[in-house]
């Protein structure tokens, strides 16, 4: 019997399904394996509890119930990871840029970690003062976020370094080192003493033109760097977690400690929201995602950040939300059994969990 040219003999199929078969295995496995350099999830993280990593005159809360800090999840993505995403709640594909701001692994983690041990530094003061209770904040000097390509002193300074003199001068806040940077000239040269791990470094070079202020400086995005030291001893112990976030609940932590206030009454009570030293609580990132996994690992209460939105907001940042309006609609849409609190304040939160 002849064969027709449409037949393939079946011995020719078994062959081509023995070359197909490890292929697509071989897809499947870098799918759901091979990471995509440029592209993250971002996702719902978990609930911490502070006690675990927060001592107040060396002793751990072992009262019941918990503050739990809240975290938003991010992992280098996978082609499988980006179509599964699509179906998982609030989970969302960024791009490296978006996550690390153009900065190597490396620096990310370290500007992380500074913003974590600043959050701190902040929550002790506030939870301090709230507690009528004596500590000193010292100033360190200007901590170093980036440095512009065009600075005379880019391949000197390095993020993480904290700048402690300009000229042998020391300056109580950032502002002083503005200010006596701005008496000189453009092209003048200024000497930088800064410290980088415990080593005190100097650097020399010329100021120039700033772009946005048409100001005489260095060319360095900047922050202060301070620490706080307290009578009775408090110590937070945070290991890999890094940002500003965290802030809100670690003052609620720490004052729950430091006064025997018992605020918690067993429950377990989550949030987020960066600190300032004057006890104002701060917008932050991801609240649905926060909000989420603080229900779904057995809070009851989470603390969001609440702004009003103002037309003068709207007018700097056409697409701001507020974490509070963001937070509940999460809540209210995933039908999670969590009660949503705005807090503006330290004391809002204090004031809610008094009289609730």
């Amino acid at each position: 019997m002849k064969q027709t040219p449409n037949e393939t003999p079946k011995k020719h199929r078994g062959l081509w399904w023995k070359i197909l078969l490890p292929i697509l295995i071989l897809v499947l496995l870098a799918a759901n394996f091979v990471p995509l350099n440029n592209w993250f999830i971002e996702m719902p993280g978990s609930a911490e509890p502070l006690a675990q990593y927060v001592k107040v005159d060396g002793k751990r809360d072992t009262a019941k119930g918990s503050f739990s800090l809240t975290t938003v999840g991010i992992a280098q993505a996978t082609a499988m990871q980006l179509l599964l995403s699509k179906t998982r709640p609030y989970e969302d594909i960024v791009s490296r840029n978006d996550v690390m701001g153009g900065e190597d692994n490396a620096t990310f983690d370290r500007v992380q970690q500074y913003y974590m041990t600043s959050a701190i530094n902040n929550a002790i003061a506030v939870a301090y003062k709230a507690a009528h209770e004596q500590y000193t904040i010292h100033y360190l000097g200007i901590y170093v976020l980036a440095v512009e390509s065009k600075s005379a002193f880019a391949g000197k300074l390095q993020v993480g370094d904290t700048i402690t003199k300009v000229n042998g001068r020391h300056f109580n806040a950032s502002t002083g080192y503005i200010n006596y940077i701005r008496q000189h000239k453009v092209g003048d040269t200024v000497t930088l003493t800064y410290t980088r791990g415990s080593k005190t470094l100097t650097a020399s070079g010329k100021l120039y033109r700033l772009a946005q202020t048409k100001k005489p400086g260095i060319g360095i995005t900047l922050t202060d760097r301070t620490k706080v030291t307290t009578k009775i001893p408090v110590s937070a112990n945070v290991a890999q977690i890094g940002g500003p976030s965290a802030g809100l609940m670690f003052s609620l932590q720490i004052y729950d400690q430091l006064t025997g206030s018992k605020l918690r009454q067993g429950r377990h009570i989550a949030g987020t929201g960066e600190i300032a030293p004057d006890g104002t609580v701060g917008q932050i990132g991801g609240p649905e995602k926060k909000v989420y996994i603080a229900a779904k690992e057995g809070a009851t209460i989470f603390f969001a950040p609440h702004t009003k939105v103002t037309k003068a907001i709207k007018k700097l940042d056409p697409g701001f939300e507020d974490n509070y309006a963001v937070a509940k609609k999460a809540a209210e849409d995933s039908h999670l059994k969590i009660t949503v609190v705005p807090v503006e304040k330290f004391g809002d939160a204090v004031k809610y969990l008094q009289t609730h």
